[in-house]
């Protein structure tokens, strides 16, 4: 499967969320390098600048204005202008060596709102931790593979 087979799309960083126990969105990402005073002032000013374009061209679901365990997702679809406008910010979160994932999948969980460009699935809030799998077993599968 290549990205374009996938419905949805999510940028998002490494730290979690507390009240998702999910991965933080590029754009809280960003706002929290924002107000951590390590961007320089023109980036700042860009950031600030695309943040504002994205709250007048993409409409701010209620589940995330009301701080809901909710997660955002792009539809791949019709979002071809949103990524256009994203690929700045993810260029100043280069700038700065912070790592971001870009995420793809048809089956983003319980969808709770959704509008021409983006969904909002629900989350449990429940992080499950696994044991890494048996070296052993690791071994043998890699032996049957050949």
């Amino acid at each position: 499967m290549t990205k374009l087979d996938y419905k949805y799309l999510r940028i998002q960083g490494k730290n979690l969320v507390r009240n998702t126990m999910y991965a933080r969105g590029v754009f809280s990402v960003c706002m929290q390098l924002l107000e951590s005073g390590k961007m320089e002032q023109e980036d700042a000013d860009l950031f600030k600048e695309l943040n504002n374009w994205f709250l007048d061209n993409l409409p701010l679901p209620p589940q995330c204005n009301n701080q809901d365990p909710v997660i955002c997702w792009f539809k791949t679809e019709n979002s071809e202008e949103m990524i256009k406008m994203i690929r700045p910010i993810l260029w100043l979160l280069e700038k700065y060596d912070i790592p971001y994932f870009l995420v793809h999948t048809n089956t983003p969980g319980e969808i709770v709102y959704e509008d021409k460009y983006q969904i909002v699935t629900k989350t449990d809030g429940y992080l499950q931790i696994e044991d890494a799998p048996d070296k052993k077993k690791l071994e043998l599968y890699d032996q049957n593979r050949e």
